[in-house]
C-alpha cells in the first residue's frame, strides 16, 4: 500500500487550517483578558470647578471618546450577535424601551413566520463618532460603524431565503447611544439605528 499522498492529503489540510486561523486571528484579533464590559468604558469625568454649587460639566475628550468608542464597538457586536440568535433579554441594558420593542417585534415576527436567522460577526472595520451633544442632562452620541458579517435566514425548510452563508458582507451602520446624566447608572443606551 502507498500512503504518501494521504500524507500529502494531511499536510495540505494542516496549511489551510492554520491559514485560516491566522486570517481570522488577524481580522479578530486576540482577546488578553483585560476586556472590561460596555458600561465599564463609559464611566464619567468632570472637570472640577471652584463653586461647588455649579453644576459639574461632563469632559468628551479625547480619552473619553477612545473609551466610548471601546464599549460602543462591544456593545455594536453584542447587540448583531444577540439579535442574530434571538437573545434580546441579555439586551435590555442596552437598549432603550422603544428600540427594544421594535426588536422584540422583529423577533416575533420571524418566529410566526418560522424562519430561522444565523448571523456569524467577523469584526468592525472601522468606528467613528459622527457627533456628540448634551442638552437638558442627557447626552448623545451618534457613531458611524462599518462592520463585516456573513448572515443568511432559512424557512422552516432549512432552504437559504436570504443571505449567504459562504459571503463576508460589508455593512455599515449608524446608531445613536443615549445617557440621563441624573441616572446613576454607566450605560449608554442604543436609542436609534
Amino acid at each position: 500500500m502507498n500512503y504518501s499522498f494521504e500524507y500529502i492529503d494531511i499536510i495540505l489540510l494542516a496549511m489551510i487550517v492554520g491559514f485560516i486561523f491566522l486570517r481570522l486571528r488577524g481580522i479578530l484579533g486576540r482577546r488578553n483578558g483585560k476586556e472590561e464590559a460596555f458600561s465599564g468604558h463609559m464611566t464619567q469625568k468632570f472637570q472640577e470647578k471652584t463653586n461647588l454649587n455649579e453644576p459639574k460639566k461632563y469632559v468628551f475628550d479625547d480619552n473619553e471618546k477612545e473609551r466610548f468608542i471601546k464599549g460602543a464597538k462591544l456593545a455594536y457586536e453584542t447587540i448583531i450577535t444577540s439579535f442574530g440568535k434571538g437573545e434580546l433579554n441579555q439586551l435590555k441594558h442596552l437598549l432603550e424601551k422603544n428600540i427594544y420593542k421594535n426588536f422584540s417585534e422583529a423577533l416575533k415576527e420571524r418566529k410566526e413566520k418560522k424562519i430561522k436567522s444565523e448571523t456569524t460577526f467577523v469584526g468592525i472595520k472601522s468606528t467613528k463618532i459622527k457627533n456628540f451633544s448634551e442638552e437638558d442632562n442627557t447626552q448623545t452620541v451618534t457613531v458611524d460603524f462599518i462592520s463585516e458579517i456573513i448572515t443568511f435566514s432559512k424557512n422552516n425548510e432549512d432552504k437559504i431565503i436570504s443571505g449567504d452563508p459562504e459571503k463576508i458582507k460589508v455593512v455599515s451602520d449608524t446608531w445613536k447611544f443615549s445617557k440621563d446624566l441624573k441616572n446613576n447608572s454607566p450605560n449608554w443606551l442604543l436609542i436609534q439605528t
